[in-house]
């Protein structure tokens, strides 16, 4: 009899199931994004990282001195030995370099690094080959490229077989490899390093070199000169050694003898240690609390629908008083009054829930479709939404229904 009144009711349960799924299903996206970012670095990895130290980074006089401060390959080959759980130990340099072919020129990252890396980075060998230990041994002047630099430097010809110049030197190009993009993406890694890096433009894509034809040809030395400063020299082996070890469970523990063993050799602090495991942790425990706290936010707009029905239930209950007196008269107990109106409420909130699920199953795929912004739908929103849609209506319904129940019949008889 009353439609309308009825529509613009649901209407609050709809728009409240269907925020509580589209604000969980962005949460949820998010949180699987940086889950995901932050386990491509491995959760068997341990990071160790090369960063300035503090006493380094401030300018004082405008005089020539080389500053000697990072990781080395001595590191490298304490970390190899010293420690029994390391499965493999791989250490790397990193330079931003212009690249030349034939009239073309990009900035990329050169990677100067072993022929293992592949076992502690998710790349993806597409044509040709990766880097060889006959490669490291000779001091190959060969480079593996990834599909970024095929796209910018190369264009509409084949890679494999030509030669580009880096800085001084040509490199023959022997494979082509997937973009590596989880080696420092969504896990807040920031590569603190400012040692080899020249040039101020962004980086496309990324150029594997062997470590050792990276440290003949490139050296350890850079020089930075500055008006205020003079002539800044540094000197660094390695920007990163990541250690890989057998089991999830030996993780913490070898991060504390990596962490022993560099306090000892190190006396400046002059290294950072990742751990993606225990981030991988943390980005899930954040995760938790950022649905939550979502999901109550959403909740809201729940219970403003139910306060809505409540409204009018109890104005239903008030303009049917003379049908209540008639079946209390005609012999309806009070069980009969409730489970009426709580009936009435419960199918108000569970038409509203359904059609809040089906709304709310679409909002994400509009969000990702438009602001390319990932999200997940899981099942578990999916029944939370539902299941406070019918608490809503239990909840604020139980009032009305009891309301009802105890009119007195021979006064609700009189009700005009």
């Amino acid at each position: 009899m009353h439609r309308l009144r009825s529509t613009l009711t649901t209407l609050g349960i709809i728009f409240g199931v269907s925020s509580v799924i589209a604000m969980l299903a962005i949460g949820e996206g998010a949180s699987q994004q940086a889950q995901q970012q932050i386990a491509r670095l491995g959760s068997l990895n341990i990071i160790v990282k090369t960063v300035k130290p503090p006493e380094d980074q401030k300018s004082t006089t405008q005089e020539m001195s080389m500053k000697q401060y990072g990781l080395t390959y001595t590191d490298a080959e304490r970390f190899q030995n010293s420690i029994p759980n390391v499965r493999i130990v791989v250490p790397s340099r990193r330079i931003s370099q212009q690249v030349r072919y034939r009239n073309r020129k990009v900035s990329t990252e050169i990677l100067g690094t072993v022929p293992w890396y592949t076992d502690i980075s998710p790349i993806r060998i597409l044509r040709g080959r990766f880097l060889s230990s006959v490669d490291m041994h000779y001091r190959q002047g060969i480079c593996v490229v990834d599909e970024q630099v095929v796209t910018e430097l190369f264009a509409f010809d084949d890679p494999l077989g030509q030669d580009i110049k880096i800085a001084s030197d040509y490199y023959r190009v022997v494979g082509i490899v997937s973009p590596r993009d989880s080696d420092r993406t969504g896990s807040n890694i920031k590569d603190d390093v400012s040692s080899t890096n020249v040039g101020s433009g962004a980086n496309v894509g990324t150029i594997y070199i062997p470590l050792t034809t990276v440290k003949d040809r490139f050296g350890e030395i850079s020089i930075q000169v500055s008006g205020s400063s003079g002539a800044n020299i540094e000197k660094i082996e390695l920007q990163e050694i990541v250690v890989k070890v057998n089991a999830a469970n030996e993780v913490l523990r070898t991060q504390g003898v990596l962490e022993t063993l560099l306090e000892r050799f190190h006396k400046k602090n002059d290294y950072q240690v990742v751990v993606p495991l225990e981030k991988l942790r943390l980005a899930k425990e954040s995760a938790r609390i950022f649905s939550i706290v979502l999901g109550s936010i959403a909740a809201i707009s729940l219970l403003v629908g139910g306060i809505g029905i409540m409204n009018i239930m109890l104005a239903t209950v008030s303009e049917r008083t003379r049908e209540i007196g008639i079946r209390r008269a005609l012999g309806a107990r009070k069980r009969d009054i409730i489970i009426q109106f709580l009936s009435e409420t419960l199918l108000l909130t569970l038409t509203g829930g359904v059609l809040g699920i089906l709304l709310g199953s679409a909002i994400p795929f509009l969000v990702t479709y438009f602001s390319k912004h990932p999200t997940a739908i899981t099942g578990g929103s999916l029944i939370l939404a539902f299941g406070i849609s019918a608490a809503v209506g239990i909840t604020f319904g139980l009032y009305p229904a009891y309301r009802a129940a105890n009119m007195d019949p021979i006064e609700s008889l009189r009700h005009e």
